[in-house]
């Protein structure tokens, strides 16, 4: 009996020792399977990060390219416009010949004239401007050539405009190239 006792005892042990070990390997398989869901999840991080970081690159190009094409389109005439800077400047030039009392010269003066004028407000309609030279000189708007000395002007004042300066909306087209008082 005593044997069977033992025996019995054994048989418990065992299973015990058999129970114990199935849970060591259920608490190995849970710590290995706890291990691979942190490893997912933090692909699943990695991956979702650069997922809002291609989608934000992906909307801020978006913007510029449309930003872009809107200048583009607003400002798509400024090389016709520098096209026809000398055509004016040559009209303008025109106009300051003296023609005296020769009737059919100063019909064409008029009429070179009333082009300048319509050049001038086509201009305008278009957003193309001239640069008021009238005042102090601008960089930024101005190209000085040269400087002088002149009586009854502060230094920094436009003296002469040599060449009149466009602007195209907020653009210069062209400065202007004037004369400052030194």
């Amino acid at each position: 009996m005593n044997d069977d006792i033992n025996s019995s005892k054994n048989i418990d042990d065992i299973d015990e020792e058999q129970k114990f070990n199935e849970s060591l390997n259920q608490e190995k398989n849970l710590d290995k399977n706890d291990v691979q869901i942190q490893k997912l999840q933090e692909e699943l991080s990695q991956i979702t990060d650069k997922f809002y970081r291609a989608n934000a690159d992906f909307e801020n190009i978006k913007k510029r390219l449309e930003k872009e094409k809107i200048m583009a389109v607003s400002y798509a005439s400024e090389s016709f416009a520098k096209d026809m800077l000398p055509i004016i400047d040559a009209l303008e030039e025109a106009l300051k010949i003296e023609v005296g009392d020769n009737e059919f010269a100063k019909n064409m003066k008029d009429g070179v004239n009333q082009c300048v004028q319509m050049l001038l407000s086509s201009f305008e309609k278009y957003g193309i401007t001239q640069i008021k030279s009238d005042g102090k000189f601008d960089p930024n708007i101005h190209n000085a050539i040269s400087q002088i000395e002149v009586e009854n002007k502060e230094s920094g004042d436009i003296a002469q405009i040599y060449q009149k300066g466009y602007l195209y909306k907020d653009r210069v087209l062209r400065p202007a190239m004037v004369v400052v008082v030194k």
